[in-house]
């Protein structure tokens, strides 16, 4: 089914201010929230797509995207919306805690929210060629999970009792003035319990280390700075909630013969000022070849220094598209440092074949240039 307009979601207008989108999500939220709409399929998909809509408008940056691109181009940066209700009440508990007064998710008083496991971070290193072909590696990196044992309870069966600070609420609260304030119980942390008999393997933390292998692709064209996203496999969440996510940044290394602009390449060819001036055929390396597999190349003659010859289609493969770049073949011309006697004579002889007046320097310094 297609996405409405997340401004329509909400009933406000593209220019609302963020207390504006708060507000209408509040609203929203209350009048289709699965404890006042109790079994209504409706009202549920009703607030899984209000809490949408207001995890991009109230984020600068995924409004901004919204703006521009719309749903495809938030697509394309991996997001896709929420699973369930649960996920919704991991992502959005402080808000819900501010229009309601308590946590949601479930358990006793509410206390015990569904948290969702911390994003983590793998910088991978690619080689030139494996960025502009892509390929998929495994890569290896700890991470802590829910305990096996005690299913992230932290205490052996039984091991827990009602908290005697705040009687199992999860808060406590105290008067001031006319109002009455409601905080985090000290004692529990908001769970409620307390832990009277700690879980032995994970002593009692309730998570323990593992060491995760995860097979990443690298779509062909990535280049520097390029983030990909795995879905759930960050840190494990708490009290039953989903898994972070794993973000690979990678990094590319610089290649010994191109430069890189965007899909397209670059390759400097060096030649003499005679191969300039007369023309001549080079070889030129290919992207993925070796040797054995270069593309020859006329140079005209009279090529000036820094002329552009393209080969199409000899760039990186698009990461957005159909085809590859081309390649560009930028010529740099050499000019000799130290001149033979017998050079230097055929040189003068051009320039005055040429109608050029010179003014050769001979002796100190400058006398290296032209040999002795």
């Amino acid at each position: 089914m297609e996405k409405r307009d997340y401004y329509e979601v909400l009933g406000i207008t593209r220019g609302a201010s963020d207390a504006d989108v708060k507000k209408a999500y509040r609203q929203m939220a209350m009048n289709y929230h699965p404890d006042r709409n109790p079994g209504n399929r409706e009202a549920e998909e009703k607030f899984k797509e209000a809490a949408e809509a207001y995890e991009v408008l109230a984020d600068a940056e995924k409004r901004k995207v919204y703006d521009a691109y719309g749903h495809a181009g938030l697509s394309g940066q991996g997001f896709s919306g929420f699973s369930d209700v649960n996920d919704i009440f991991s992502s959005f508990g402080s808000i819900f805690e501010d229009f309601f007064g308590f946590s949601q998710g479930g358990g006793a008083g509410g206390r015990r929210r569904a948290r969702k496991g911390a994003d983590l971070r793998y910088d991978l290193v690619l080689e030139f060629e494996e960025a502009a072909f892509g390929f998929e590696r495994q890569i290896e990196y700890d991470r802590e999970i829910a305990c096996s044992t005690c299913k992230g309870e932290r205490a052996e069966a039984g091991g827990k009792k009602t908290c005697g600070t705040c009687g199992g609420a999860g808060q406590v609260r105290r008067n001031q003035g006319f109002f009455s304030v409601a905080t985090t119980c000290p004692s529990c942390q908001g769970e409620g319990e307390v832990v009277t008999n700690p879980c032995k393997p994970c002593k009692g933390k309730g998570r323990i280390k593992e060491s995760k292998k995860v097979s990443v692709k690298i779509p062909a064209g990535v280049d520097q700075g390029v983030r990909l996203r795995v879905s759930g496999e960050g840190q494990g969440g708490g009290f039953g909630g989903p898994n972070g996510d794993l973000y690979v940044f990678l990094q590319v290394k610089d290649s010994p013969y191109f430069e890189r602009d965007g899909s397209d390449l670059i390759f400097n060819a060096k030649i003499s000022m005679v191969q300039a001036a007369l023309g001549c055929r080079l070889q030129i390396p290919t992207l993925g070849g070796n040797d054995d597999k270069k593309l020859e190349i006329d140079v005209p003659a009279g090529t000036q220094y820094g002329h552009r010859l393209t080969l199409p289609g000899e760039g990186i493969p698009k990461l957005r598209g159909v085809g590859r770049g081309d390649l560009y073949v930028e010529v740099q011309i050499e000019i000799p440092q130290k001149l033979s006697k017998e050079q230097r004579e055929l040189l003068m002889k051009f320039a005055e074949l040429s109608g050029e007046k010179l003014h050769p320097v001979t002796g100190g310094f400058f006398s290296k240039l032209f040999g002795d």
